[in-house]
């Protein structure tokens, strides 16, 4: 461990002594004291106590400015008010039915005319979305395997749960991956219907249709691949996955989970001028609610409406997430918002490379839209084996750094990436900044005394 990190991790427990104290105690009632794996990190993970705009405290009070925003589903930022006063409204009128309502057309409208997708059906959450896509792609087709991207995060269902985070060498050749299972549970026969490709490798993509003729319903991704930091699509890469899947009668469905809200207007479709068969929606649609959608050509929501695929939901369409989905669609997701978060995307991406210069830090910025991470890399990664290369104690020196200065630069784990909400101003922009100034020359140290000791070790 760097010695740099050592004193960051001692000024952060010094700091959350009561995040200490509420993680032991919700150890012995729930598993890793978290109610979701992703919010495990040692020494503890922060406790939150309240949020308002751009900012969040901690049981201690203390202050940070906020670019985790609940993994990126909260561009809307903490409590907005168009967000909170529409479902204050709900409040006191019904929170549950089980029933159809007019919301429900009003917000399949929105969507629609959003993306490139003729009907759609609600949910509560991404892993439900992207599971009732697959679902829905296998029925239209009569095919049960899919293709989707090692590296890739599509939920918690068991397809999705296949190469998620596999390690060497139970991953096989990068030309055409394993398919590891994401962890006990998975089903043997699932892995059999969940081919892997690679990241940026049309190839990877095309032998997979060669291997298996006839029987690949879909091509799932994440058009920007977010469970590495953030990784772009190269120059004709969606373009090639477009050909493939119309060519070999397969769906491509669009995971915009992350990029459907946070990317732009029109999401991933509109930004790159791709488009997919199938799209599915959640975090930051739902302005802080839980509400997802997929949606796709008429003549495959049929199937739903035909009674030869089931979708339900008691949580489906609840009210008060709908009014705050309509709120969010109507007036925080609106073409000016995100021209005015473009303009914070760039001066932050901006601060940070003049940064990374000045310090000699071996790392670039990736961004896109709301979306932004520091990569620590010394060239720009194209698929999950190079994400594999990571310096994870450089990178917790930088999280820790960061946040012992009041900033959570994103969510724990060094997959993650930033997300600038609708709240933040450029004077939170310009704390940011400060704060990074401030850590990388230890960054840029310890990348060097690594550098140094290398050939050391490698020669013993």
């Amino acid at each position: 461990m760097y010695p740099a990190l050592q004193k960051e991790l001692d000024t952060f427990q010094r700091r959350t002594p009561k995040s200490a104290e509420a993680h032991k105690r919700n150890l012995k009632r729930i598993p890793l004291g978290v109610a979701s794996n992703y919010r495990a990190y040692d020494p503890y993970p922060i406790f939150v106590k309240e949020g308002n705009g751009s900012h969040f405290r901690d049981l201690d009070g203390n202050d940070y400015l906020d670019h985790n925003l609940c993994f990126g589903a909260l561009m809307a930022g903490h409590c907005h008010p168009a967000v909170m006063k529409a479902v204050g409204s709900r409040l006191h009128t019904g929170t549950m039915f089980g029933m159809p309502h007019d919301m429900e057309w009003e917000l399949a409208e929105e969507i629609c005319q959003r993306f490139p997708i003729e009907m759609l059906r609600f949910g509560s959450s991404g892993t439900e979305a992207t599971m009732h896509a697959v679902r829905l792609a296998r029925a239209a087709t009569g095919r049960d395997k899919i293709i989707k991207f090692e590296g890739a995060y599509h939920g918690l269902h068991d397809s999705a749960l296949v190469s998620v985070k596999p390690h060497a060498p139970d991953f096989g050749e990068v030309a055409a991956p394993t398919s590891v299972p994401g962890g006990l549970g998975v089903p043997k026969a699932t892995l059999a219907n969940v081919a892997v490709a690679t990241f940026n490798d049309l190839a990877s993509v095309e032998l997979r249709f060669k291997q298996n003729p006839g029987e690949i319903a879909a091509i799932i991704l994440e058009p920007i691949l977010m469970n590495v930091g953030l990784c772009m699509p190269e120059a004709g890469f969606l373009e090639g996955l477009r050909d493939l899947a119309t060519r070999n009668a397969a769906f491509l469905i669009f995971d915009e989970v992350k990029t459907g809200a946070k990317l732009g207007w029109g999401g991933a479709s509109e930004y790159f001028g791709v488009k997919p068969d199938m799209i599915c929606l959640a975090k930051s649609i739902g302005g802080g609610f839980p509400l997802a959608a997929f949606g796709t050509h008429k003549s495959v929501m049929d199937l739903i409406s035909q009674h030869k695929v089931f979708h339900g939901g008691t949580y489906n369409t609840n009210p008060v997430s709908m009014a705050a989905g309509l709120a969010t669609f109507r007036e925080v997701l609106t073409r000016e918002n995100y021209r005015s978060v473009e303009k914070l995307s760039q001066k932050l991406t901006q601060g940070y490379r003049s940064i990374v210069r000045k310090s000699g830090l071996q790392a670039y910025i990736a961004s896109a839209g709301a979306n932004g991470a520091l990569m620590l890399y010394p060239k720009e990664i194209s698929n999950y084996r190079d994400w594999t290369t990571i310096d994870i104690d450089l990178w917790r020196l930088y999280w820790f750094g960061m946040v012992n200065r009041g900033v959570m630069p994103q969510p724990y784990w060094w997959d993650e990436q930033w997300t600038i909400s609708v709240q933040h101003t450029d004077a939170d922009i310009a704390q940011h900044l400060a704060a990074f100034e401030d850590v990388a020359p230890a960054l840029a140290k310890a990348q060097q005394e690594r550098a140094e000791t290398a050939p050391v070790l490698a020669a013993h």
